[in-house]
């Protein structure tokens, strides 16, 4: 599909979605008092999942892009200053949890089968980690894995299902291990829960158990893994949440934390969350695979 249908069929089904949350009798309305707001809150949603697939992360930059793009599409948006359209994003993440939970229920997926995974954040480089004034008293100094290094910041920790619906995010800082992470992450849950090595704690797969988590992980060491065989299984199982994180940070930019505080971050990281979750149905109703993004727009 092109772009403007790309864009038409997401405001349709959040328009939906918003309609049934304000119908929901146990979910207070977001918006008690004062006069509506100019932009329709369908319309923020809208722009802000079309432009985060686009690579857009930054508010001024969705803002700016649907002024100088797409004004037919959205006119009231001209009306309005950027802080405003900021502000509105900002205020509206709880209704982006809520929809997001609405969409989960409507997408195809085996709840059962679950991968958990985590992907680190820094607020800043490390040589400002002592002077930056962001985040001071939540961020920590952490180990990043993959390239090796120290950093300060976050962990965004992932659940997804199978075939890459991302069920659970969580964010803690960077010096919290991700096994501290699993209880919160598979609350709710049930089935198996396949990690990497990183996982590994016979005393917390036994303490999942009562609740029906089948926490499953390779063996800690790969030089002494008793069983190479399953554990290989289980990576090439596992392979599909490393996909979702990648698309996460490449696509949605999941590691560049422009927010200042608690509040702005968590609007963002839903946001990102809510448009992948999107993604994911539109790619399933069109006959794709799952997380094969790029085949939604033609040129």
């Amino acid at each position: 599909m092109d772009l403007e249908s790309f864009t038409i069929t997401l405001y349709c089904l959040i328009d939906e979605l918003l309609a049934e949350v304000a119908a929901h009798p146990l979910w207070p309305p977001v918006r008690q008092r004062g006069p509506a707001p100019t932009l329709a809150d369908s319309e923020v949603l809208t722009m802000e999942v079309v432009g985060e697939f686009l690579g857009l992360d930054q508010d001024v930059a969705i803002y700016r892009y649907f002024r100088r793009e797409h004004p037919d599409w959205f006119p009231q948006v001209m009306r309005i200053h950027r802080t405003t359209f900021t502000r509105q994003a900002a205020n509206l993440w709880a209704v982006k949890e809520r929809v997001w939970g609405l969409l989960l229920d409507r997408l195809p997926h085996d709840p059962a089968l679950s991968m958990v995974d985590s992907v680190p954040a820094p607020v800043c480089r490390f040589g400002r980690a002592y002077t930056c004034s962001r985040f001071r008293g939540q961020a920590a100094f952490g180990r990043d894995t993959g390239s090796h290094a120290t950093f300060y910041g976050f962990r965004f920790h992932l659940r997804a299902s199978w075939p890459g619906v991302l069920r659970a995010v969580s964010v803690a800082p960077a010096n919290v291990h991700d096994r501290d992470l699993v209880p919160e992450l598979v609350d709710g849950g049930t089935g198996q829960v396949i990690g990497d090595r990183n996982y590994w704690d016979p005393k917390l797969t036994a303490a999942m158990a009562p609740a029906g988590i089948q926490l499953t992980v390779p063996f800690k060491l790969r030089a002494s893994d008793p069983d190479p065989v399953g554990s290989k299984r289980l990576t090439q199982t596992r392979w599909r949440i490393e996909v979702v994180a990648s698309q996460l940070v490449e696509r949605f930019h999941l590691k560049r934390i422009w927010a200042r505080d608690a509040w702005h971050l968590t609007s963002r990281v839903l946001r990102k969350v809510l448009s992948h979750t999107l993604c994911v149905g539109l790619c399933l109703e069109h006959g794709f695979e799952p997380l094969q993004f790029d085949r939604l727009l033609v040129a």
